[in-house]
């Protein structure tokens, strides 16, 4: 689950699991990777993942980037420092670090224990023990390893072919259905040769070949079930439910255009003048199609759900089912942000707007 810090409505990996799950207690990620049974490391971006693959990932921290390697080399004090520090001290913020350069911080000016902090983590030989009000706690590897993942020693970390293929496979299984040309963004793996690895795992019979249109694809065959079920037309979706910017259904936007035709871009970045859709737009899925987009704000202190806007993708139809969709899926996150009063501000086509408030206060007055 990729991590990101934006909060307008809730933190995008929290958002995820609600989508999925529904209602449920946000503390209970921040325990799963304090208890050892996840640990953040970069993948497709930076992500929280099960401690099962921790030794895929290791491999890769083994390999160290250019860039990390180089710095380490060229600021040999700075990660003396750090690791002395934490070694002495145990568990570590960045905040703990005194600024001693004069500048005033920010996102381009680290100071320079931050920055030994994300190498050596990006090394390996630190990683996030905790988190506190979602800041990172740095520790030794070996210390948060200890509980982790008892009796880890490198020679145990895969060869790099067999992470390739490990991680193919995982893609293919979280993809349902994939593209050869989906699958390196899964975990951001290379590009190179994937369409023959993946030729090769289906000839071992590791993935079974299929078909999207006249594109060879494939599945995983712990989703062969599924699939044959959903052919044969004896499973079709009925849920409705908002999706995080970095939902695995939408981060590689091409596969989510290809997909579900549908074009989506996060406008965090982008002058407010120029948006088009809104600050931080959560596409609305509906029946297993990405029917549209909504700008939202949870206003904790005033127990408000404020939908900013709502645009729906050319053709989609208003119609009760998709009424009754979206305003159960509002009325579900508002609820689960304890901001239980919803507000529909405008909509695009403009006769939405009405309905669906309508729909949320009919919803509303249902409730128990």
């Amino acid at each position: 689950m990729q991590i990101d810090s934006i909060s307008v409505v809730a933190r995008s990996p929290y958002l995820v699991l609600w989508s999925r799950l529904g209602s449920y207690e946000p503390r209970w990620l921040d325990e799963l990777l304090a208890e050892g049974a996840l640990f953040e490391y970069w993948s497709h971006a930076a992500c929280f993942i099960p401690i099962e693959d921790y030794g895929l990932y290791r491999r890769l921290m083994l390999e160290e980037g250019e860039k990390t390697v180089a710095w380490m080399q060229a600021h040999p004090d700075a990660l003396q420092h750090v690791m002395g520090h934490v070694r002495e001290s145990g568990a570590v913020r960045s905040a703990e670090f005194a600024r001693r350069d004069g500048k005033a911080g920010g996102w381009w000016e680290w100071k320079p224990e931050k920055r030994a902090l994300e190498h050596l983590f990006a090394a390996g030989e630190l990683m996030i023990s905790r988190r506190e009000n979602f800041h990172r706690v740095y520790d030794l590897r070996e210390r948060v390893l200890k509980h982790a993942l008892p009796g880890w020693e490198d020679s145990l970390a895969p060869m790099e072919q067999e992470v390739r293929w490990a991680l193919a496979l995982k893609a293919v299984r979280a993809l349902g259905v994939a593209a050869a040309r989906w699958v390196p963004d899964y975990f951001r793996t290379p590009k190179k040769g994937v369409a023959a690895l993946l030729e090769e795992l289906a000839d071992e019979g590791a993935l079974l070949r299929a078909a999207i249109e006249d594109e060879p694809a494939y599945v995983h065959p712990d989703n062969a079930g599924m699939a044959e079920k959903i052919l044969s037309g004896g499973s079709r979706s009925s849920v409705t439910t908002l999706l995080s910017p970095f939902d695995p259904v939408v981060w590689d936007r091409a596969r989510a255009l290809d997909l579900f035709g549908f074009e989506y871009r996060i406008e965090v970045y982008t002058p407010a003048a120029r948006r088009r859709y809104g600050y931080y737009s959560l596409p609305i899925l509906h029946q297993g199609a990405l029917v549209g987009r909504l700008d939202a704000k949870a206003h904790r202190k005033q127990g408000l759900f404020e939908v900013k806007a709502i645009h729906l993708e050319p053709g989609v139809q208003i119609s009760d089912e998709l009424l009754t969709g979206i305003a159960g899926a509002l009325l579900r996150c508002a609820g689960w942000h304890s901001t239980p009063e919803v507000v529909v501000r405008r909509s695009d086509p403009p006769e939405l707007a009405g309905p669906l408030q309508g729909a949320v206060g009919e919803r509303t007055a249902s409730l128990p």
